[in-house]
């Protein structure tokens, strides 16, 4: 499918996965007695990025994806929800096998319906992003995002042909096609789990998201759109990626005065407390 305009809809029915598991080696020694969506990206735990990302696109139940042992410190961190107008789960990874394993796990907690996933370690923002992303509800496939990157190589990358319409996505290319990265944030049908269940693991033993964008690429129906002009996307996987985080928040907070990730504000422009 192309790259189109982003369509309009009701996100109400929607239900989020957060995955937050995974060894976090890349952010060694920091990782290693705690969790990597637990660092504080300058004033707030890492997690409350992503979660911002999805009340913003409206959805109030949220399942967080975690390593058994860090299951309890999200728990003491977020409780409930019920203070910020939302529903947390939360559901061991016992082994990182992979991004779509996620909906394996959560095959219970999306019930047959749709669910948006995005990578703990993501922090997007821009002007009318949480808009735009409320538009998803009867999202038909998969829905994901591209953004324009200098180092294509380091993500997966969708390959356009000359209509611009997507015709591959491949993972982390030494010679890539485009320098259109597939962001950590995805919108996907009823059929996910299904398909993440027939997936076959890759040489490096995991369940790779690539594929699984690929299956829905053979029936027509990935869908891929450019992020919002003036959104920006941060992966705060590295130790370079995760300064640039907290620099980015200091320096919007500080000279606007807006607060990026306040649950409790974002709760309450939804109405929800």
């Amino acid at each position: 499918m192309g790259i189109d305009e982003l369509p309009r809809c009701n996100l109400s029915r929607m239900k989020g996965i957060i995955l937050a598991g995974g060894l976090g080696t890349r952010l060694s020694p920091l990782t290693i007695a705690t969790n990597k969506h637990l660092l504080p990206v300058f004033d707030k735990p890492m997690v409350y990025y992503p979660i911002a990302t999805l009340m913003l696109a409206g959805i109030q139940d949220i399942l967080i994806i975690t390593n058994p042992e860090d299951l309890s410190r999200y728990e003491d961190l977020l409780a409930s929800g019920d203070s910020i107008g939302v529903n947390f789960t939360y559901l061991p990874q016992v082994k990182p096998s992979g991004i779509p394993e996620a909906f394996i796990i959560a095959e219970n907690f999306i019930a047959g319906g749709k669910c948006s996933l995005i990578l703990g370690d993501n922090l997007f923002h821009g002007p009318g992003l949480g808009r735009a992303l409320a538009d998803f509800q009867e999202v038909k496939g998969v829905q994901a995002f591209g953004y324009e990157v200098k180092n294509p190589s380091d993500y997966g990358v969708a390959e356009l042909d000359a209509r611009g319409e997507v015709i591959n996505i491949s993972e982390k290319p030494g010679s890539p096609k485009s320098r259109i990265a597939v962001a950590g944030l995805y919108f996907f049908d009823e059929h996910v789990v299904k398909l993440a269940k027939g997936l076959v693991p890759s040489k490096r033993g995991e369940l790779e998201i690539t594929d699984l964008l690929m299956s829905y690429l053979a029936t027509g129906d990935l869908h891929l759109s450019l992020l919002p002009r003036g959104t920006t996307w941060l992966d705060m996987g590295t130790f370079e990626k995760l300064q640039d985080a907290a620099n980015y928040v200091r320096i919007i907070q500080e000279r606007t005065g807006s607060i990026i990730g306040n649950l409790k504000e974002i709760s309450a422009m939804q109405g929800w407390i």
